[in-house]
C-alpha cells in the first residue's frame, strides 16, 4: 500500500532508506530490526513473514502497524510502498534466489544474507537479474563492515607484519535440533562450511584482497547421528595464495564454539579471538617488541551494514559487497567440497585484479563520520 500521506514522515527519516525485512527468524528479532531502528540512514518500514500473526506482534513491538505486514504470497504489494527502498532478504539459503529475483522485478534493492544462496548458477543469476533490473545487490557479509577487520587487513597491506606466510582460521559450534532448517540440503545447501565455515573463507580473502588459486578439503559426516543424515559434520579445508601463502581452516557442527583468525607474518602476527561474532572481537598484534590491543568505538555490526547499503542507495555507488562477493564464495566453495569428494587438490582460475569482487565505496567505519 502506498505510504500514507496524512502521517508524514520527519525530514530526517525521508532521507533515510526504508526496510523491508523478509523472514522473521531469531536473527531478525534478536539483531536485524533493532539494528535498522538505531541505524543513522535507515528506518524499518515493513516486514514480510510466512506467518501473519507472529508478524503483526513484531509490527507492534516496533512501531510498525497491522497494514505493515505482508505474507510471502503477498509479497509483490510492497511494490505499491514508496517508503519501502530495500529488501532484507532473512530467509533460508534455497529461497534466496527467488525473493531477491521478485524484489529486483519491483524495481527494490537486495540486501541478501549469506550465503548468497546455495550454489554458483543460482548466486550468478541473483547478480543478472539485477543487473538488468537496475537495482543493487549486496551480500550481507558483516566482517567485512568491522574496523576490527579492517585493521588486520591494514596490517596486511601496509606491511606492518612484513610477508605474509600462513593464516589460519577456525569456526564453530555445536547444532543441536536434527530438524534445523540448516541440517537440511533442500534448505542449505550444505552444511557448516555454507552457514560458519564461510566466515573464515570470506574474510581470508577480504584481508588478503586475494583469490586462492587451489584447495584441497576433507570433510566428515559421522554414521549414526541423525544431525549429519543430510550434511557434513566437519570441512578441513587448505587454501593456496599467491606468493606462496597457504591458509589453513576448520569449521564444525559438533565442536565447541570457536571463532578465530591469525595471519603471521616474517614480522609480527594479528589475531582475532574471538573473531566472528556479533559483538567483543578481540584483536591483538604481536610485534618484536610487545603484543598490542587497540580499541575501537562501540559501534554495531548489522547497523554498519545497512547503513552501508542505505549510503550506497542515496549515493548510486556499487556495495562494498555486491552480489559478485558471494558469487565468488560459492566458487570457492564447491572446489571445497568436490576436492573433499575426490581427496584431490582443486585447482581455481587465477584471478589477477585486487579484490575484483568487491565495489567502489569503501565502509565507514566508526569514528570516521
Amino acid at each position: 500500500m502506498p505510504l500514507k500521506p496524512e502521517i508524514p514522515r520527519p525530514e530526517a527519516e525521508r532521507q533515510r532508506v526504508g526496510y523491508a525485512v523478509v523472514g522473521l527468524g531469531k536473527l531478525t528479532a534478536e539483531e536485524l530490526i533493532p539494528a535498522i531502528r538505531t541505524s543513522r540512514h535507515a528506518f524499518l518500514a515493513a516486514l514480510v513473514t510466512s506467518e501473519k500473526d507472529k508478524g503483526v506482534a513484531l509490527a507492534h513491538a516496533n512501531d510498525l502497524t497491522e497494514d505493515d505486514v505482508y505474507t510471502y504470497g503477498e509479497f509483490e504489494r510492497l511494490a505499491e510502498r514508496d517508503d519501502v527502498e530495500a529488501v532484507f532478504i532473512v530467509l533460508p539459503n534455497s529461497m534466496h534466489r527467488e525473493f531477491v529475483e521478485r524484489a529486483a522485478r519491483m524495481g527494490k534493492h537486495v540486501l541478501c544474507e549469506k550465503p548468497l544462496s546455495t550454489n554458483v548458477a543460482d548466486a550468478q543469476a541473483m547478480v543478472d537479474a539485477c543487473r538488468e533490473a537496475g537495482v543493487l545487490l549486496m551480500t550481507a557479509y558483516r566482517c567485512q563492515y568491522t574496523p576490527e577487520h579492517w585493521a588486520v587487513r591494514e596490517a596486511v597491506h601496509s606491511g606492518r607484519l612484513g610477508t605474509v606466510r600462513t593464516i589460519d582460521s577456525i569456526h564453530s559450534h555445536t547444532e543441536h535440533d536434527p530438524e534445523a532448517w540448516r541440517m537440511r540440503m533442500e534448505y542449505a545447501g550444505g552444511g557448516p562450511l555454507v552457514d560458519v565455515g564461510i566466515y573464515s573463507l570470506n574474510i581470508i580473502r577480504f584481508v588478503l584482497g586475494k583469490e586462492p588459486l587451489w584447495v584441497f578439503a576433507d570433510a566428515n559426516r559421522p554414521q549414526g547421528d541423525s544431525r549429519f543424515a543430510e550434511i557434513e559434520e566437519r570441512v578441513s579445508w587448505m587454501m593456496g595464495f599467491e606468493g606462496g601463502i597457504v591458509a589453513n581452516c576448520h569449521t564444525s557442527y559438533a565442536s565447541r564454539d570457536t571463532s578465530t583468525l591469525r595471519v603471521v607474518g616474517e614480522a609480527a602476527k594479528v589475531e582475532l579471538d574471538p573473531a566472528f561474532n556479533y559483538g567483543c572481537l578481540r584483536l591483538t598484534l604481536t610485534d618484536t617488541e610487545a603484543a598490542h590491543q587497540p580499541r575501537f568505538p562501540y559501534y554495531d555490526q548489522f547497523g554498519s551494514e545497512v547503513d552501508h547499503f542505505a549510503q550506497c542507495i542515496r549515493e548510486g555507488k556499487i556495495p562494498w559487497t555486491p552480489g559478485e562477493e558471494g558469487v565468488a564464495d560459492h566458487i570457492v566453495m564447491d572446489a571445497i567440497y568436490e576436492s573433499a569428494r575426490t581427496g584431490k587438490r582443486v585447482d581455481l582460475p587465477a584471478v589477477a585484479e585486487l579484490d575484483a569482487s568487491r565495489g567502489e565505496r569503501q565502509p565507514d567505519l566508526p569514528g570516521q563520520g
